[in-house]
């Protein structure tokens, strides 16, 4: 992972405020002229407004996201950060960007995959809903509010993250996107897994290609906060399954 390259702030958006970058976490042996590689995007559902003054930082400066970037291009794929003012529109920029103009990154824009976690989760629903990348993994997330449920309504407003997939419907995903879905068994944010139980019983019945893993022990951010080989199996899935439906 202390190998990796990173080529930081690449503008994938102009805005009346400033232009919006991203950092780029590449293959330790990748070279310019080597063949594209396939990407995941970070994705964010909180914006950066505000952010560093009571964080110190963008998220794509923390901890987490850096790890992150550096393990995605440590397993072989291009691992992408970036900042954000307005989540739910500008997640579709930096897909559109990389879909278009991929090739000078050294990447291929037909393979691009989203992860995403906790409250950012919405945001890359609504992605995957647009066909936006061609697999998405989704880490203890606030997924959809169905059948009358408003446990993700009730959290995007506590918790200010966007939910740009409110009235949406699981039948909205693209039948050919996989899906990796990891489940905290030791969640502590009401309504979560509710969510995502509901959220997969209905994908099954839609005979979507959706891949669960639930961590029984594992508390809420487990990658963050739980060091254990229970988590590390399952980071270690979560890689595969990139690899797997990215082509590697």
């Amino acid at each position: 992972m202390d190998a990796v390259t990173v080529r930081r702030g690449i503008e994938y958006r102009a805005t009346e405020a400033g232009a919006l970058t991203m950092d780029l976490y590449y293959p330790p042996d990748q070279e310019r002229d080597a063949t594209p590689t396939p990407a995941v995007v970070i994705v964010l559902g909180y914006s950066d407004v505000g952010a560093p003054t009571p964080l110190g930082c963008q998220f794509r400066d923390m901890g987490m996201a850096v790890s992150w970037g550096q393990l995605f291009a440590a397993s072989g794929m291009v691992g992408i950060v970036y900042e954000t003012r307005n989540p739910a529109n500008d997640v579709g920029a930096v897909l559109s960007y990389l879909q278009e103009n991929g090739a000078a990154l050294g990447i291929d824009g037909t393979r691009i995959g989203v992860w995403a976690s906790s409250g950012n989760v919405p945001v890359a629903l609504s992605a995957l809903m647009e066909g936006k990348a061609r697999c998405g993994v989704l880490c203890y997330g606030f997924m959809l509010d169905l059948d009358g449920a408003t446990g993700v309504a009730t959290a995007a407003a506590e918790y200010r993250f966007a939910n740009p997939v409110a009235g949406r419907r699981v039948e909205d995903l693209p039948r050919e996107t996989a899906l990796f879905v990891a489940r905290a068994g030791r969640e502590q944010f009401a309504g979560l897994n509710e969510s995502i139980d509901a959220f997969v019983a209905r994908a099954l019945r839609c005979n979507l290609p959706v891949t669960v893993v639930n961590h029984a022990t594992g508390p809420h951010m487990f990658d963050l906060v739980d060091d254990s080989e229970a988590s590390r199996e399952v980071v270690r899935t979560m890689i595969a399954f990139l690899r797997a439906k990215l082509g590697l």
